[in-house]
């Protein structure tokens, strides 16, 4: 098995230059190193360069993040998009949101009721769908579907594991949502480039050496909280330990661990499964306690 280099601490990229058609594997090879070290470096000036993601989603997260924003300013931006606000509006008057049965009909009211976090884990749902249904990235529909069904997942482990901790839920749900956008940026601004990235099992050891400090990237770029962006560079640090209070980032760990054991149940027996979430559960609760 190829071993992926370590990936970047710094932000991430541009693309690389083309190799031929008949690029060997270590020629392949070579081609995505070079690309993923000019994404990191573009990144790293702060330029991100992601096709067909719509802007009302950093728009939306760059008035929810500024001191002197007002409410009416909020409602001015998501409105701005009516298939969000229409989102939102129908996710504040779900049974979730709604438990007294009094339905909201304007977006203001909506967005107060559901919050920061709520809005901004909408807004890039919003945007994922958005993406998928472009005609430019429809090669990668199928995989962009599946990074984001696995987002999800690993969100509603996060908001469940948070509830055991001190850290916000919401928060945790929208830190499993965001945990896979640099896998998402890889793999968009890969696109058409498949003669060039021709050998699959190295294609997939970096990116999965390097998503996390793309992500990481990303998000900084995009101004969201530190203990957000720590949380996804960190996604993969098992061999972390705590010694008071759990942070985001060990919430984020164990969901993960548990999505994958979820997934693994699909293809095992019931014994075999009980014996598999016995000792993940047991090793999340250890992690979380550290």
């Amino acid at each position: 098995m190829l071993n992926a280099p370590a990936a970047p601490t710094y932000k991430s990229g541009k693309q690389s230059v083309a190799p031929n058609a008949t690029a060997s594997p270590d020629d392949a090879r070579a081609a995505l190193l070079q690309f993923l070290g000019q994404m990191a470096a573009e990144l790293s000036s702060g330029t991100v360069d992601l096709p067909c993601f719509p802007d009302v989603v950093l728009r939306i997260r760059k008035a929810l993040d500024d001191p002197k924003n007002t409410p009416g300013k909020t409602v001015t931006v998501v409105g701005a998009e009516p298939r969000l606000a229409a989102r939102l509006l129908q996710t504040a008057n779900s049974a979730a949101f709604n438990p007294a049965n009094k339905p909201v009909t304007d977006l203001r009211t909506a967005i107060t009721r559901l919050g920061q976090q709520v809005v901004q884990s909408a807004a890039m749902a919003f945007a994922v769908q958005h993406m998928k249904d472009q005609d430019s990235l429809r090669s990668i529909a199928e995989p962009l579907s599946a990074v984001w069904k696995e987002s999800i997942s690993v969100a509603l482990i996060c908001q469940i594991v948070a509830g055991r901790t001190k850290i916000s839920p919401d928060e945790a749900f929208l830190a499993g949502l965001l945990h896979g956008i640099g896998r998402l940026y890889i793999m968009v601004r890969a696109i058409g480039k498949a003669k060039e990235f021709s050998d699959q099992q190295s294609f997939m050891e970096l990116v999965a050496g390097w998503q996390a400090s793309i992500g990481k990237a990303v998000l900084e770029n995009w101004g969201f909280a530190p203990q957000m962006c720590e949380a996804v560079a960190e996604q993969r640090d098992y061999e972390r330990k705590r010694k008071y209070n759990p942070e985001l980032t060990d919430v984020l760990i164990v969901s993960i661990v548990l999505c994958e054991a979820l997934r693994m149940a699909a293809h095992t027996n019931s014994r075999r499964l009980k014996t598999v979430m016995a000792m993940v559960i047991w090793s999340g609760r250890n992690s979380i306690s550290k």
